[in-house]
């Protein structure tokens, strides 16, 4: 297993041996692949930005609700630009195999971190929870 890990972390920053893995797709395929990866590290970048405005901003907040909060942020924010390079590292990967498409339960993971923080962030303004 952790030799299968560091296979693929040789990928990430290792362009010539992921041309290696097949012939050169389609272009188009390519780039979108890459609009792709952007897209989820511009995702990575609001939550980080999520996370600091929360700790910076929400002072009337307990300190213990506005951490939380906004250390969630922050730890979404970095799995999400590690899921994007390994998403796009492995799609591009398929794309020169011929193979299908890897799925990933990340975006679902993402979706119910961000309802889970909302819901947080939402009892602590109806119950209330402001800095004594």
């Amino acid at each position: 297993m952790i030799r299968q890990v560091l296979a693929a972390l040789r990928l990430w920053f290792s362009p010539h041996r992921l041309r290696a893995e097949g012939p050169t797709p389609d272009y188009r395929f390519s780039l979108a692949n890459e609009r792709t990866f952007l897209a989820w590290l511009r995702t990575a970048l609001a939550l980080l930005a999520g996370g600091i405005a929360v700790d910076q901003f929400l002072t009337e907040l307990r300190w213990a609700v506005r951490t939380t909060v906004a250390v969630l942020l922050l730890a979404g924010g970095a799995l999400c630009a590690v899921r994007a390079v390994n998403h796009w590292v492995r799609s591009e990967r398929a794309m020169r195999r011929g193979e299908d498409l890897p799925a990933s339960r990340f975006p679902a993971l993402l979706a119910v971190g961000t309802v889970l923080t909302a819901l947080l962030v939402i009892c602590a303004v109806l119950l209330g929870w402001a800095a004594p």
